[in-house]
């Protein structure tokens, strides 16, 4: 026993300590990975469309890594595009809960899961619920990642709108000196829809496409974004994506950010 234990002290010393070391940092790859994540933006834009009205959006979120691949998290931001529309709407919140699964197959990565939006407040009688959940599945290969998501229910409050889907492509090219140009573009579909044998759109009234060309870079231990984000949705006067306040939600614009992952 003492001539192993010599033997073992030898060996460290004449360097094998080095790989005891690297061996260590290995078995400490952690099961369980929290992290959390701060941003401000100026206005927040989902799929292109306004959900603040042209005003700032506090965002956050939490998630939960499994060394297997599971994972779960939760995000919220401050909206405002279902009270903007009047009518005794009350909700200034959108608050998502998802989870799912991810791994990857040598230079390609999968990822598969639900979504679910959720839009607390008060509704008249009759609204038709915005709360929204979604299925998703998404390929990465290398720098693009190509996403669908599908809806398994009403699609933010479109009547008749079950089985809406958005396809979208997105790059992310590390350019140097630390700065990430992101370029995006995706089509949201949104099917036609009845009330009561009724039609009340048509396939092509809600469905858009929309664009994204940004850049971010990290200084003093935040990420600093600016990007263009444009869409074709129809947002002129009694259309899909024009609000009470007479904006055109899809419009293009400028959109300027600061965020913090922890």
């Amino acid at each position: 026993m003492k001539k192993t234990i010599l033997a073992v002290s030898l060996a460290c010393a004449a360097g094998s300590l080095p790989t005891h070391a690297f061996a260590q940092a290995a078995a400490a790859t952690p099961e369980h990975t929290f992290t959390g994540n701060l941003s401000l933006v100026s206005e927040y834009r989902y799929r292109g469309i306004a959900q603040t009205n042209a005003k700032p959006a506090v965002q956050g979120g939490f998630d939960y890594a499994h060394a297997s691949g599971l994972y779960a998290g939760t995000w919220a931001s401050n909206v405002s595009w279902l009270s903007d529309a009047g009518g005794g709407v009350s909700n200034s919140l959108e608050w998502d809960f998802y989870g799912g699964y991810k791994g990857t197959v040598g230079d390609f990565g999968y990822d598969v899961g639900l979504l679910y939006y959720y839009y607390p407040g008060s509704y008249p009688s009759g609204f038709n619920s915005p709360n929204t959940l979604e299925m998703y599945v998404a390929g990465t290969w290398k720098m693009l990642t190509l996403k669908y998501s599908h809806g398994l229910t009403d699609l933010f409050g479109f009547v008749d709108s079950k089985g809406a889907g958005y396809l979208d492509l997105t790059g992310n090219f590390d350019v140097g000196s630390g700065v990430t140009v992101t370029a995006h573009v995706g089509h949201q579909s949104i099917p036609a829809g009845s009330v009561g044998g009724v039609q009340v759109r048509s396939s092509s009234d809600c469905s858009y496409t929309d664009w994204k060309l940004g850049a971010s870079k990290e200084y003093v231990g935040l990420t600093w974004g600016l990007a263009y984000v444009g869409t074709d949705a129809k947002g002129g006067a009694g259309e899909c994506y024009r609000n009470a306040f007479n904006r055109d939600l899809g419009k293009g614009t400028v959109v300027l950010s600061v965020s913090k992952t922890f």
